[in-house]
């Protein structure tokens, strides 16, 4: 059967469009253009027009002729869902995992709304699956949100976890890679010198990311055969009782599970008449703007922020443009160097 000649007219735009022949804003022919070049009546160009604005392709304009309107395929995602602590983006380096990944969904135009834990609270399984796409999820723990994200998960929803990987979940993670960061801040500290050398947790909870980075503590400490180190267990969480576990251990080196606590180790210590330094060097993690400028500047272990949100992003959304779910990802963390750890020479604080 001979295909009508506004179908064919249609076809042949719809197409052009589609496969970016055709930009958004565009201008199309006139129906007296279009009419000449396929040997149509005005009618016929017209009936072709109008059924493309019909189906969302173009918008007419009175007396300016048709346009291209965006394109968005009908599977492509159009808004995702970003669950951030942002009530503790003071303590986290939440504004470069965020910019990590808007800059990837928005550059493909995809809408995000940035929230916090709140919002899934009011939120059920039906609410998130009918407003967004996908699902980027910071993890603060691995009990938060579970009945949700089980529901989700069997649901196969597409979603994304940040910082800790959910070992009862199907998701992927995109995490660091804290047991190198730990490993690194401790070898760090041998090549100082210092073989007395604690692990300072900030809490009695040891979440993953926590344990991580203390077993790479342990193995530093393992490969140099040094016998000393802090058990889980040892948990300090005053200035005095930190003063006295390292005094009574001959301390010389702190390796702290974040920079929020190294932060609060090296105040409360002084308030102890430590001299930091001079009589104990200390390590944190993260690479916190605070780090940065606390005196003295903080060694820590950077972790790239960014490129875990970016990471994340285009996880999401291979995933949800393939149709096949990611696997996990690590992201590189590396040494920075301050002036809160310094040289150990004979027993002795190299001056």
């Amino acid at each position: 059967m001979t295909q009508p000649l506004y179908q064919k007219i249609k076809t042949d735009l719809k197409n052009q469009i589609i496969s970016g022949q055709r930009l958004s804003g565009s201008k199309l022919p006139t129906e007296k253009e279009l009419s000449d070049s396929y040997h149509v009546s005005r009618i016929t160009a017209k009936r072709a027009l109008t059924d493309l604005e019909q189906d969302g392709f173009i918008t007419r304009v009175q007396g300016s002729g048709s346009f291209v309107k965006e394109f968005i395929p009908k599977n492509a995602p159009r808004r995702i869902l970003l669950v951030l602590p942002l009530e503790e983006s003071t303590e986290l380096s939440i504004a470069p995992l965020s910019e990590g990944v808007m800059t990837i969904l928005q550059a493909e135009k995809i809408d995000v709304l940035l929230t916090n834990f709140d919002f899934l609270t009011h939120r059920n399984t039906r609410d998130i699956t009918s407003e967004f796409d996908g699902l980027i999820y910071y993890a603060r723990n691995e009990e938060a949100h579970l009945d949700l994200l089980v529901a989700l998960a069997l649901q196969n929803f597409p979603v994304i976890i940040l910082d800790k990987k959910i070992h009862d979940l199907p998701f992927p993670a995109v995490t660091a890679d804290n047991e190198v960061g730990g490993y690194l801040a401790t070898k760090h500290l041998q090549q100082l010198g210092h073989k007395k050398i604690a692990y300072y947790f900030g809490t009695k909870s040891h979440p993953q990311s926590t344990r991580q980075r203390y077993f790479g503590y342990l193995r530093a400490l393992s490969e140099e055969k040094l016998p000393f180190h802090t058990h889980l267990e040892d948990t300090y969480l005053s200035g005095e009782s930190l003063s006295d576990y390292l005094r009574q251990n001959n301390v010389t080196a702190l390796v702290c599970e974040n920079d929020l606590f190294a932060l609060r180790a090296i105040q409360q210590l002084r308030q102890q008449n430590w001299q930091i330094p001079a009589e104990l060097s200390v390590t944190g993690f993260d690479d916190t703007p605070a780090a940065r400028f606390f005196d003295p500047a903080l060694t820590t272990i950077l972790q790239d922020f960014k490129k875990i949100g970016n990471t994340a992003a285009k996880l999401l959304l291979s995933w949800l443009q393939a149709g096949k779910q990611p696997t996990d990802r690590k992201i590189s963390v590396k040494l920075i160097q301050r002036n809160s750890t310094t040289a150990l020479i004979g027993g002795n604080y190299e001056s």
